[in-house]
């Protein structure tokens, strides 16, 4: 059984840049270091990604897989989930949670869960999922606050 862990971060942008650049799918591979590839296999009717292929390589773990995308009206919450089992992968879900703060900033919360196909102990797949969110939201805030990112 997966196991939920909870990230947040602060990011000194609003909520639509932040939502910006998590729904720039291509653009993954530039700023995220574990991203080999990244493949818009679907999307909905408003151009939003709603399958992606995911191609990484994070040295020890190496993986393709597929997730499915939904997203809340006004993109506050980006959502998604393994859409099949993969190499290394039984399930995945996680989300993004944006909430706008009154300086203008934005405060990031990252779900994950994910169960592995290959057994871990515990303790080093708590280890891992928490450097696998670190990173991921450290990377995000850079991408977002680089100067020249997109307005």
């Amino acid at each position: 059984m997966a196991d939920s862990s909870t990230q947040s971060i602060i990011i000194g942008a609003p909520p639509e840049r932040v939502a910006a650049v998590i729904c720039d799918f291509p653009s993954y591979p530039e700023w995220t270091e574990a991203v080999r590839d990244v493949e818009v296999v679907e999307e909905y009717e408003d151009g939003y990604a709603s399958q992606v292929r995911f191609t990484i390589d994070a040295g020890v773990m190496a993986d393709e897989y597929v997730l499915a995308y939904e997203y809340a009206e006004d993109l506050t919450r980006i959502e998604w989930h393994l859409v099949a089992p993969s190499k290394m992968q039984k399930s995945q879900r996680g989300s993004y949670d944006l909430v706008g703060n009154r300086d203008g900033t934005t405060t990031v919360t990252y779900t994950l869960e994910v169960e592995l196909s290959v057994g871990m102990l515990g303790m080093f797949r708590r280890k891992a999922e928490k450097m696998i969110m670190d990173t991921a939201l450290k990377q995000l805030k850079r991408r977002v606050e680089a100067p020249g990112a997109a307005q």
